[in-house]
């Protein structure tokens, strides 16, 4: 008796990539077989293009070429609401599995239950049973607005409590909680623990729990052999495409009237997490530059956390392309902060603190400012505003996200109460500002290392 599991997580906007999207279905179908179940940890049917068009839904014609056997939810997707949600479960093939999200916990109402959502099932494959827990980051409802009126119970405690009623040959948790796996290996009896939230890969063990975690973008797929502990990782780029997969997601796409050509790109602006967290880049400044344009802040600043990882920008880029880059039902706004709260967010930015990055990224994109900091220490050395150094006795508008003042996961010390003033939705001022002003974003030293200070040119990540 030797099953396999096969796990995806954060495939996210891979559906706005259609052929990606079409070889991820092809793999899926490939690795499937008696002996193997297909489970997904989350952030499987948002966010991206398409998601904000069909309220996720789209991931529907994934599922039902694939049909995975159980999957749990990842914050992401909370993104269109719960009723949305509710409907999804209900129509795909797949069970779902959440021991930690609560309707009304009082009342012992767990959500979307009448749906179908358990806290936990048993599977089998090649002969053998497979009990398999879900949790999710009980952080949901602060980084994403649509969770709120759901409760998120301790996952670490939810998941022991769902895994003591199992009775299986093998026994495995669906995490969408990113770092707090280690915590989670330590405090449960599970073999393997399938993971996601975090958009770096993982395979390792910790007190003899496997812990897995393939990445994000749909671009790895990772394979468990329960009885040995071996994992083998699947290239998606290398597999067969799944035509049916990738002409649904081409048709879907041409009917979302986003394919107006809106800028030209010469040299590629990448997308890699690598980019995105690593210090200043291209696309970071160019969502930047947008909201201070927009806006006329002082500073306009992203979370690079809500811009996209994805394929270059390259060549005619369309509407389709810019909103994908940040797929999100916000507003920007601007707030007045205090020059000792502007310094401080900076600060957070530099820390290692946050639950779905890895330790030495940096969290913020900016305009209208610069910030010098050390990558090793975690610490700022020193913010410029205008080119002059942060005042604490003055105040700054600030452009960004409405998700920035609502989350107390990141920017802790820019707060709702500091809104001065609404504007349009990220994406649509995004996509005015490329009309306006083209997309030829550059490295401008706006983000230094202390180590790269004396450096006489920044190079792009």
């Amino acid at each position: 008796m030797a099953p396999r599991l096969v796990h995806y997580s954060d495939v996210e906007n891979v559906y706005d990539t259609p052929e990606r999207a079409g070889r991820l279905a092809g793999l899926l179908e490939d690795l499937d077989g008696e002996d193997a179940l297909l489970a997904g940890s989350g952030d499987d049917t948002s966010p991206g293009v398409l998601a904000l068009v069909e309220d996720g839904a789209q991931a529907l014609d994934f599922f039902d070429a694939v049909e995975p056997d159980v999957e749990t939810f990842g914050n992401h997707e909370f993104d269109h609401g719960l009723a949305a949600l509710r409907d999804l479960v209900a129509d795909s093939p797949q069970t779902w599995v959440s021991a930690n999200v609560w309707a009304d916990r009082d009342a012992d109402e767990r959500f979307a239950a009448d749906a179908g959502v358990v806290p936990a099932t048993v599977l089998e494959a090649d002969g053998a049973t497979v009990g398999v827990v879900g949790v999710t980051t009980e952080r949901t409802g602060s980084i994403n607005p649509e969770a709120t009126a759901v409760e998120f119970a301790d996952p670490i405690e939810a998941a022991r409590d769902a895994l003591a009623d199992l009775d299986a040959d093998y026994r495995v948790v669906l995490s969408h909680l990113g770092r707090r796996d280690e915590e989670l290996a330590r405090a449960v009896d599970a073999d393997a623990i399938l993971g996601g939230h975090v958009p770096t890969e993982r395979r390792d063990r910790i007190d003899g729990t496997l812990l897995t975690r393939p990445g994000d973008g749909g671009s790895v797929v990772l394979e468990i052999d329960l009885a040995t502990g071996e994992v083998t990782r699947h290239s998606v780029a290398d597999a067969p495409l799944h035509e049916g997969v990738a002409d649904a997601m081409r048709t879907r796409l041409a009917e979302t009237g986003l394919n107006e050509v809106v800028g030209t790109v010469e040299e590629p602006i990448d997308r890699a997490e690598t980019t995105l967290f690593g210090g200043e880049s291209r696309l970071g400044n160019l969502v930047a530059d947008a909201y201070r344009q927009e806006t006329g802040a002082d500073v306009g600043l992203q979370n690079s956390g809500g811009v996209r990882t994805g394929d270059p920008l390259e060549g005619e880029i369309t509407a389709a392309d810019l909103v994908s880059v940040t797929p999100f039902e916000e507003r920007v706004v601007v707030a007045e902060v205090p020059g000792d709260a502007l310094r401080e967010a900076f600060e957070w930015a530099a820390s290692p603190d946050l639950g779905f990055a890895e330790s030495g990224w940096w969290h913020a994109q900016i305009s209208g400012a610069t910030v010098a900091w050390d990558p090793d220490a975690h610490r700022v050395e020193s913010v410029e505003v205008g080119g002059e150094p942060v005042a604490d006795d003055r105040s700054y508008t600030v452009a960004l996200s409405d998700y920035v003042l609502h989350t107390d996961d990141e920017f802790p010390s820019l707060r709702e109460s500091q809104r001065v003033e609404r504007w349009g939705i990220q994406y649509e001022v995004l996509v005015e500002y490329a009309r306006e002003t083209g997309v030829a974003p550059e490295i401008e030293g706006r983000i230094a290392e202390v180590s790269d200070a004396e450096r006489p040119e920044v190079t792009e990540r």
